[in-house]
């Protein structure tokens, strides 16, 4: 609904705009859904509006998005549902997010819509190679899950 009633202001902008939505990629298996089946989705509906508004907004020139973290982020949700002070030390900074979504934004909008993207992802396919000081604890390891492609 949020997305929504913004479409207004970026249909206006002169430039690329993006409205960008945290949202996890589209992943259709049981692993997902077998523990927490109404929690997962409701996220993947939200993530089925980004592919809906990308579509529908592509015309206007207004990009929809998805970022999602490769690992934990050191939130105060982490920190407090997650696992507490050692989950936050094996998380990633909130900057890393910051990051990617600058250079996600700084896509053209007509040309880039629609995208499910990771974190580090988009980090390392705009040239970044050292995520050590995303790390909240460099003497803790970070579980990335799955290398970045490093092709």
């Amino acid at each position: 609904m949020v997305s929504k009633y913004c479409i207004p202001t970026p249909e206006k902008a002169d430039q690329s705009a993006h409205p960008d939505v945290g949202r996890a990629p589209l992943d259709m298996k049981a692993k997902w859904f077998e523990h927490s089946t109404a929690y997962t989705m409701a996220k993947f509906g939200m993530s089925m509006c980004v592919l809906g508004l990308s579509g529908e907004l592509r015309n206007a020139g207004v990009a929809v998005n998805a970022l999602w973290p490769r690992t934990t982020i050191a939130t105060a949700a982490v920190g407090n549902l997650l696992g507490g002070d050692a989950m936050m030390r094996a998380s990633r900074t909130p900057e890393i997010m910051g990051d990617a979504a600058y250079v996600i934004f700084t896509k053209p909008s007509r040309e880039f819509t629609g995208q499910f993207c990771i974190d580090d992802k988009v980090l390392y396919a705009s040239g970044v190679r050292d995520f050590e000081p995303y790390r909240v604890d460099p003497t803790r390891a970070v579980d990335v899950g799955l290398l970045c492609d490093r092709r």
